[in-house]
């Protein structure tokens, strides 16, 4: 197997391990904690895929950057979203989310 592949095969694994979490996790801090991993996936399969580009993998970082923004940004709204949840309903868990009323 080339290194390419290893890198491939953990950011498959860090998208699956991702998705199971955000599948299984009641919480909204377990489920934004499992749609990170799955970000930092694709990120880590974007840089590794770029190596196969004639620019050296300028274009897999850069996007990788955007996707780290994309990340932090949707980390700082789904938090702040949660802050408000738990102080209204008690807890964060999801199924308290579905029952909103108004």
């Amino acid at each position: 197997m080339s290194p390419l592949s290893w890198y491939q095969l953990v950011a498959a694994l860090l998208l699956g391990i991702g998705l199971y979490g955000v599948v299984s996790r009641k919480t909204l801090i377990g489920m934004l904690i499992g749609v990170e991993l799955m970000l930092n996936g694709a990120g880590l399969s974007m840089v590794a895929a770029a190596q196969l580009t004639p620019m050296d993998g300028v274009l897999g970082q850069l996007g990788t950057l955007f996707v780290m923004g994309l990340a932090a940004a949707e980390a700082t709204l789904v938090l702040a979203i949660v802050l408000v949840v738990a102080r209204r309903m008690g807890n964060a868990r999801s199924d308290t989310v579905s029952e909103l009323k108004g």
